[in-house]
């Protein structure tokens, strides 16, 4: 960031007069400023949250609100849950609804691009605008603790020898959690027809469903298996990041080669203004600056990943275009 040269080198010569007169322009001159970006901005922002309460998008969605809210982007934050099939409900309505609202936002991810890939829907990411890729997360995979998997190897063995035998349970079909059960599954060399996978709309939700026993396996962001896994519910099998987090030991350091990211960002309605996106966007980043949202990084042990125009949309592209291939290449199933 540039920032003007101090006021000191610049009336260095003037008398206390002077600087008090300039300081008062000054003043002025940047309430004027504050207030035009007051009106710039909306006095109530709506965001659109494409999945149910509880998970990452909700948690990502309402600390982005909060975020806007205390940096004084915007006054008040509403939100909205409509969950289902990956963020595709939530998409359609927010395309259908808040097309040109500017003052509407979007949460959106790896997997509505996964929903996307494998559903092949008729509303798509097209019908809506990026602004920002606000963070990234790495994958948990996890068992019960009393189960007999106790490493990657293990995990590969059994998914090898009886894979449909081994339902493992995640978010939405085609999302990051499914594409990551596929993956292992390709590692394992095992038949991917008889994968097993059942979608949940929630971190917590894949969580009961293998302390229910529903499920041999559970693939979720950290963030919301960590109070599982401190408890001793839950016992981590491996992460899904190059090397080893948290204390976890990643699945390539195990020897196993399968490594994915999920990422979380922010869109807005296809005919808002370029002005008005240009504006959303430096709201953006001036939230993700705050002290809050810097609180909500470390709490949920997201990565900082910020990228936004056209960097972000050609991001997209690439992402939509590579899930794709490995949709059909995994034999990823909607059901």
């Amino acid at each position: 960031m540039n920032h003007p040269p101090p006021i000191s080198s610049i009336f260095r010569s003037g008398t206390r007069r002077q600087w008090l007169a300039c300081g008062g322009a000054l003043a002025l001159l940047g309430s004027a400023s504050l207030r035009a970006q007051s009106k710039a901005l909306a006095s109530n922002l709506h965001i659109v949250i494409p999945a149910n309460a509880g998970g990452g998008w909700d948690r990502t969605g309402r600390a982005l609100g909060a975020a806007l809210t205390a940096s004084g982007a915007v006054g008040q934050v509403t939100y909205e849950n409509l969950g289902g099939q990956g963020g595709l409900l939530g998409l359609q309505a927010f395309a259908q609804k808040h097309g040109s609202n500017p003052d509407a936002l979007l949460i959106g991810g790896t997997v509505m691009v996964g929903a996307v890939a494998l559903h092949r829907p008729a509303t798509d990411l097209r019908h809506v605008q990026p602004l920002a890729r606000l963070t990234s997360e790495y994958l948990t995979v996890v068992v019960a603790a009393d189960s007999q998997l106790l490493n990657a190897k293990s995990l590969v063995e059994a998914l090898r020898s009886r894979l449909a035998d081994m339902p493992m349970a995640g978010g939405s079909a085609g999302g990051v959690d499914h594409l990551f059960a596929g993956m292992l599954v390709r590692a394992a060399k095992a038949p991917a027809e008889k994968l097993v996978y059942k979608p949940f709309a929630s971190g917590p939700e894949v969580v009961q469903a293998v302390l229910d026993k529903q499920a041999a396996i559970g693939i979720s962001g950290y963030s919301e298996m960590s109070e599982a896994l401190a408890s001793g519910k839950l016992r981590a099998i491996g992460i899904s990041s190059m090397r080893s987090q948290f204390g976890l030991p990643s699945f390539h350091d195990q020897g196993v080669d399968a490594d994915m990211t999920n990422w979380r960002g922010v869109f807005t309605g296809k005919q808002v203004p370029a002005a008005r996106v240009q504006t959303l966007t430096t709201a953006l980043q001036r939230a993700t600056q705050h002290e809050s949202w810097q609180r909500a990084l470390q709490e949920n042990r997201w990565n900082p990943s910020w990228v936004d125009g056209k960097r972000f949309a050609d991001f997209i592209a690439l992402d939509l275009s590579t899930t794709r291939v490995m949709v059909d290449l995994l034999k990823l199933k909607a059901g």
